[in-house]
């Protein structure tokens, strides 16, 4: 699941907020008066293109509607409960997971690798969990293509014989192949699948019944297509190369995990109370372990992390050649928003990376001064 450049995006337009510069072309995000999240949206958004968007102040959506067509074949519009990859977005389960085992007695992040996988090379030995929660592991971004056929006992053999980029614990490298190892070791601790994991002790508790590879079993008018530049179909998700559990393992425990905007509000909810997590270990998620290169911007477990003149915004996007979400969540105030376009880029007409900081601070604005 590759990284995409609108970090770098969100980061300016949240530090040109913040510092009240004059830069040109900053995303204007102030709410006018009366200004409604609907409204932002409606004016907003590219016409053709299509997702969902949700907004949310504490226990109370105040907005959760789709955009455009989740299958154009079929006619089949986008809905607040359609089903996305949330690509990305994925990593935060799985930095949960962790935690959880970890305030279950089954783990601690201070671990190293070898301590769950058995005898690694030298120089990976030194490589803990919190390493690798934070990308400093020093491990390459990925082996292969999402798709390629690769089985857990593969991905580790490659992993483990791969070069490292930099020693562990000193650089900041997102790894996408870091997270898949975290997820390898999530079934090795467990004893148990990592979506069967996640399934019974974040996703139930949590009350996210549409959110998981396989296990949710999608109907497939509920489940988008994605569409690439020319407006070509690419499919639903699972319908790329996928072993008979979920996706291969150089995407599994990284990307490929669908949910919907309702199950991503109830994630937010239970990552504001104690239904999945000690307080303990949600504030490990949220802390600021990694400074990223070249930012004022920290990753904690799976989050982004950046302050803005409201305070901490938590927050991750995903994406892929089609497709691409953000889920924002203020700390502060516990406003979130989540949006996802399954056709993200239309060559020469729109590019949802360019809207992001936009679209993103905007949601976030109104969802705050909204009326509930």
């Amino acid at each position: 699941m590759g990284r995409t450049r609108i970090d770098a995006l969100l980061v300016v337009a949240v530090v040109a907020i913040v510092a009240c510069s004059s830069l040109p072309a900053q995303p204007n995000t102030s709410a006018p008066t009366g200004d409604s999240v609907a409204d932002f949206v409606a004016r907003t958004l590219p016409k053709g293109s299509g997702g969902t968007v949700i907004a949310a102040r504490g226990d109370q959506i105040l907005h959760c509607a789709g955009f455009g067509m989740a299958d154009r074949e079929a006619r089949i519009a986008a809905t607040c409960d359609t089903a996305y990859d949330v690509m990305s977005i994925t990593k935060q389960f799985t930095a949960a997971a962790i935690v959880k085992l970890e305030a279950m007695g089954k783990l601690r992040v201070t671990d190293t690798i070898g301590a769950h996988l058995g005898p690694v090379p030298t120089d990976k030995q030194g490589i803990t969990l919190h390493h690798l929660l934070t990308h400093t592991a020093g491990l390459v971004e990925a082996l292969g293509d999402d798709h390629d056929v690769l089985s857990r006992d593969a991905m580790l053999s490659r992993a483990m014989t791969s070069q490292l980029i930099s020693a562990p614990g000193v650089q900041f490298h997102y790894s996408n192949l870091g997270y898949s190892v975290l997820a390898a070791i999530i079934e090795k601790v467990a004893g148990v699948g990592y979506e069967q994991f996640l399934a019974a002790y974040l996703f139930l508790p949590a009350g996210m019944t549409h959110t998981g590879y396989l296990l949710p079993q999608w109907d497939r008018n509920q489940t988008a297509v994605e569409y690439d530049a020319d407006g070509r179909s690419q499919g639903r998700p699972y319908e790329h190369p996928w072993a008979a559990d979920g996706p291969y393992w150089n995407l599994r425990g990284n990307g490929g995990i669908l949910s919907t905007a309702r199950d991503m509000f109830r994630w937010s909810r239970a990552l504001s109370s104690d239904a999945i997590l000690p307080p303990s270990a949600r504030s490990k998620l949220f802390a600021p372990h990694a400074r990223q290169p070249d930012s004022n911007e920290f990753y904690g477990y799976g989050w982004d992390l950046i302050d803005d003149e409201h305070g901490r915004i938590a927050w991750h996007d995903g994406g892929n050649m089609w497709s691409l979400a953000i889920y924002a969540k203020s700390l502060s105030d516990d406003t979130t928003v989540f949006w996802v376009s399954n056709h993200a880029y239309q060559r020469d007409e729109w590019n949802f990376e360019e809207l992001e900081p936009e679209l993103t601070l905007g949601l976030l604005t109104r969802a705050r001064t909204q009326p509930s």
